[in-house]
């Protein structure tokens, strides 16, 4: 039996319990079993969470483009590597084979090599989602550059505080970017950023919109020509299993966004492990990721994860909205697409549509569903099963991190159960536990506490750029010898796992801990509504109080705004308890959410507290302006 592929529950079992209790031999063998290395390692694993220190196969060489590319070559070296669908239905869709791909990485490596980028430079990608992004990305980690790439629709002031806290020489960027029917002038965005970023040396160009711009002699260059000029061949840089591969920037609670640093050997094996189990990939398969590079699902499955395997991924440069609301749908019946893994808010967005959307469409060759970056509510979830897959793919509900690198807990299509708002069993490897206030470690089911991970896995992030006391701080400090991932959450009676969001979504209400997302699960099964987020308010009686930000479908907008408090309440009341209603309801346009769609929940509890004066930067969300709209309605 293969280490690498499960099929059946039995095997997950039995897999996970060699995982737990031989973890160096499991991976060893995944590690040897799989990939292309140029030495082996002289150790798997050695670690210490107190100081904290982790290390995956130290000693040993490779370069991940090796493994992501040039070994597929001989085999797959015709097959799509990466099939790109344009913003524009009517622009032709490119297939991007192996070999074409080699070519297309090793120019851009020359190109950046030419400009002067070494092993252990930054270089700062601002790109839309065009496959000069995932061929950039790939690029720096074939001469051992370390990519930092930042989501095309940050700003100015977000994109310079980047640069300067890694240092980078060099910035990756486009004229412009498709966004629907928008077209977004990126280049300018960058001219100004860099006015605070004296490391920059140089910035490359890809012609994407044709927007005209502004190029700054003996800085910015048209990447195209230092392309056809560049030779099709790079040697790839021997990397150590510990040297860094990429830093990506998470928003932290508080102010400065934290440089998440990944390195190249533990993430490879793992990314590469999940991708394989959770999507249940087979060799001709035609797989989907509507996230964006810029967030960690990008890196990990849309690039890494699913080239490391020889499959086929999917970048798509529009939104699920253009031209129409069937978008998704269209793609998946014109490329037949076979794993499809998505947010639950653009689930929820979808689902306020005409299902007309959805069924005009021919979904037949979906195998898998998948949603990544927030627990998906129980409504989303049916409307996902019954509509999209037909009752007939099982629904991965992927539970982990920027910081985590790879995929902690989720079901395996075809061996785990699902169970609708559950993200169920660990994958191997990991070691889940839930810790009450005290510290103590929570035995038994059911269980309700906080989530920490007991024992590393090969993709955990290994520091914050330049602030290694961050890093501890943050992860390692509330539990003693575990990751504390900030997030609460339930185990059933068979060791389910349901992740109840952030622990500071936690609200203590007459003492009662109440926590949101079971709030807002009984909130969304009202017929009205769309979408909720619940947060706290200081109240004189109860200490706090609970402050509901609705949002209706179009058909409910129109009735009586009171009435339909009184049936959220009472819905409240009769799924959770009377000590769950809410005090207030605002009924709002829509929510601030992050990039990657999450809830801004800090911005809320602002703004229910009334202290709008500390907002802090809100141009790094996804719609800045639903923000004003929220406090100029506030109750």
């Amino acid at each position: 039996m293969s280490n690498y592929h499960i099929k059946r529950l039995e095997e997950y079992f039995q897999v996970y319990r060699k995982s737990v209790r031989y973890p160096e031999i499991f991976w060893e063998e995944i590690a040897e079993e799989h990939f292309v290395w140029r030495k082996k390692w002289d150790s798997v694993l050695e670690w210490d969470f107190t100081k904290p220190e982790i290390k995956w196969f130290d000693g040993a060489k490779l370069n991940i483009t090796e493994n992501c590319i040039d070994r597929h070559l001989q085999i797959r070296g015709d097959k799509t590597a990466i099939l790109f669908e344009p913003n524009d239905p009517n622009e032709e869709a490119q297939h991007i084979t192996y070999r074409e791909l080699h070519d297309q990485v090793c120019r851009m490596a020359n190109v950046l090599k030419d400009k002067g980028i070494q092993k252990g430079d930054r270089v700062v990608i601002y790109l839309p989602m065009v496959p000069e992004l995932a061929i950039s990305v790939l690029a720096c980690a074939r001469i051992g550059a370390i990519h930092s790439v930042v989501f095309a629709g940050f700003s100015s002031t977000a994109l310079a505080t980047r640069i300067v806290d890694c240092g980078a020489k060099m910035v990756l960027t486009s004229d412009g970017s498709y966004r629907g029917k928008k077209i977004l002038d990126l280049k300018s965005i960058v001219d100004e950023g860099l006015q605070e970023c004296p490391s920059i040396e140089s910035v490359l160009v890809v012609k994407r919109t044709g927007t005209p711009v502004e190029m700054v002699e003996n800085r910015d260059y048209w990447l195209a020509p230092l392309m056809e000029s560049a030779y099709s061949d790079c040697v790839p840089e021997i990397m150590e299993a510990e040297d860094p591969l990429f830093i990506l920037y998470t928003s932290g609670s508080t102010g400065k966004p934290k440089g998440m640093m990944h390195t190249t050997a533990g993430y490879m094996v793992y990314t590469a492990f999940t991708f394989k189990n959770v999507f249940q990939y087979r060799e001709d398969d035609i797989y989907w990721c509507t996230a964006d590079i810029g967030w960690i699902t990008g890196h990990s499955y849309i690039v890494y994860g699913p080239l490391a395997n020889g499959a086929t991924t999917v970048m798509f440069e529009g939104v699920p909205s253009y031209p129409d609301y069937g978008r998704f749908w269209e793609i998946v019946q014109k490329h037949k697409i076979n794993q499809f893994y998505t947010a639950p808010t653009a689930i929820r967005a979808l689902a306020k549509e005409n299902l007309d959307f959805v069924t005009k469409y021919d979904l037949s060759s979906l195998k898998v569903l998948g949603t990544v970056g927030e627990p998906i509510n129980e409504e989303a979830w049916h409307w996902y099963n019954d509509h999209v897959g037909e009752k007939n793919c099982p629904i991965v509900d992927t539970w982990w991190q920027t910081e985590t690198g790879g995929i902690l807990i989720s079901p395996v299509p075809f061996s785990t159960p699902t169970k609708p708002t559950y993200a169920t069993l660990p994958m191997p490897g990991i070691q889940p536990t839930l810790m009450d206030e005290t510290g103590t470690e929570i035995k038994g089911n059911p269980a309700d506490g906080r989530l920490c991970i007991k024992f590393p896995w090969p993709s955990i992030a290994r520091t914050i750029w330049g602030n290694h006391q961050r890093y501890k701080d943050t992860y390692f400090s509330a539990y003693e010898g575990k990751y504390f991932t900030g997030d609460g959450a339930l185990r059933d009676e068979v060791g389910y796992y349901r992740i109840t969001g952030r622990v500071d979504d936690v609200i203590i209400v007459s003492g009662h801990n109440l926590g949101t997302a079971p709030i807002e699960d009984a909130i969304n099964e009202h017929p009205a509504v769309a979408e909720s987020a619940i947060v706290g308010f200081p109240h004189d009686i109860k200490g706090n109080a609970l402050y509901g930000y609705i949002i209706l479908k179009e058909t409910g907008e129109s009735r009586d705004r009171s009435n339909l408090s009184k049936e959220i309440n009472e819905q409240i009341a009769n799924k959770i308890g009377p000590i769950a209603k809410l005090d207030k309801i605002q009924f709002v346009p829509g929510l601030p959410k992050t990039r990657s769609g999450k809830i801004m929940r800090r911005i809320l509890r602002k703004i229910a507290s009334n202290e709008m004066g500390n907002l802090g930067d809100t141009s790094t969300l996804l719609n800045p302006e639903v923000v004003d709209q929220i406090i100029e309605e506030r109750l």
